[in-house]
């Protein structure tokens, strides 16, 4: 056995990743919770609440950096075991199924009322929702905002997109095993060589290429997205199989804990101090939240593989439960909020039942999608639930690291 077979952990016999299932549950959980915070910030979202303002943008930025990087990272550890399972032909098929179906069901059906509610808050049509339904399929149309749309279901596509690229990338990356196995093993010895040099790619991408490539999400020419969604999906698919990796994310936790917790304090004090005149310290501000985001990152790791790594009913219904819940969240965070508009209620109210019917109409349309045979991949379940075992999930297992 030569040496970089060492450092690989056997995906054929490694347990499943509990933690990482755990991690995926509450990062996605907290993305609908972030969705909801974006009707009340002064930030662009398809609706907005009368009583939107900065009070709650201090938090959002906390989690902004991570939030979607994260899940990137695990989807692309996901893959790499899920392809050391399955032949790549048999995967890819699936995966693309599992993954197009719901793309295209929620623009013509789940997103669409997101644009029928922003174009009737913006004043440009009437509530004629047939009228609008046939311009919104319709290739000729003259609205503020790109219809048919995906809106959140950007990350789907692009998880699809990301993944159909590695497969393309598969002899490179094998190829790159060795080298890379080493590079882990090399920054594990390192006692900050984990917590900042992955991070250095990402801080090029800020300084060079988000200047000039906006986020659009709309696939085609978001480039620095692109950059760093994909970098963050293949460095995931790397260091999977690394037991070098995942010993060093053990071992730098409090470090990495000490890290984001001094860095996201410094930004939070930036936020709430730095003025206009402050010229220098405002332009560091990129650079400490590349960092404070891949620290962030490693410490939920090392968190949840110390803490999180426990089967249950809990997580087996969650795992399950979460990627229509995600699917459906953001339709009912904008039909509700819009329908909450004229009630002129307090906004801690306001805010309360937005949150209330947005988590419960996600729980109750769930159970009604998960028992029709014929609905349930359209949200990106299986055609049949798995009877007296695990569930299978659109984010497939990830074995123990």
């Amino acid at each position: 056995m030569n040496a970089t077979a060492t450092m690989l952990l056997d995906a054929a016999t490694t347990p499943r990743r509990h933690d990482l299932d755990w991690l995926r549950v509450i990062a996605l959980a907290l993305l609908i919770f972030y969705h909801v915070g974006m009707v009340y910030v002064t930030w662009d979202f398809h609706i907005k609440s009368a009583h939107a303002g900065p009070l709650i943008e201090p938090a959002m930025l906390a989690v902004n950096p991570w939030r979607l990087m994260l899940l990137f990272f695990i989807s692309g550890v996901a893959l790499r075991f899920a392809l050391a399972r399955v032949a790549l032909r048999q995967f890819l098929l699936r995966r693309t199924l599992r993954l197009f179906v719901p793309i295209v069901f929620g623009m013509v059906v789940v997103v669409m009322p997101q644009a029928y509610v922003e174009l009737l808050w913006k004043g440009e049509i009437e509530p004629d929702f047939a009228t609008f339904y046939l311009s919104y399929l319709s290739p000729r149309q003259e609205f503020s905002i790109i219809t048919p749309t995906w809106n959140h279901l950007w990350y789907v596509v692009y998880i699809m997109v990301y993944t159909l690229a590695v497969a393309a990338m598969l002899p490179a990356l094998r190829r790159l095993d060795g080298p890379s196995q080493r590079l882990f093993s090399w920054l594990a010895a390192s006692p900050w060589g984990l917590l900042t040099l992955p991070a250095l790619p990402f801080l090029a991408y800020r300084l060079l290429l988000d200047p000039i490539f906006p986020t659009t999400h709309t696939l085609i020419d978001d480039w620095a997205t692109h950059a760093h969604a994909l970098t963050i999906f293949v460095f995931g698919y790397l260091c999977a199989r690394s037991a070098a990796f995942w010993h060093g994310v053990d071992r730098t936790l409090g470090r990495a804990l000490a890290l984001a917790a001094t860095l996201g304090f410094v930004l939070l004090w930036l936020r709430l101090n730095a003025t206009t005149s402050d010229r220098m310290l405002l332009e560091a501000v990129p650079g400490l939240r590349v960092f404070y985001a891949w620290a962030v990152i490693m410490a939920l790791l090392g968190l949840a593989q110390r803490h999180l790594d426990k089967p249950g009913r809990a997580l087996d219904y969650l795992n399950q439960a979460i990627f229509p819940c995600y699917i459906l969240h953001q339709t009912l965070i904008i039909v509700i909020g819009y329908a909450l508009l004229a009630c002129a209620l307090p906004a801690w109210v306001e805010a309360a039942l937005v949150t209330f019917g947005t988590v419960a109409g996600c729980v109750v349309l769930y159970e009604i999608v998960r028992r029709i045979a014929l609905v349930r991949p359209l949200f990106g379940l299986p055609y049949r639930s798995a009877s007296g075992q695990r569930r299978a999930t659109v984010w497939l297992p990830v074995p123990r690291g």
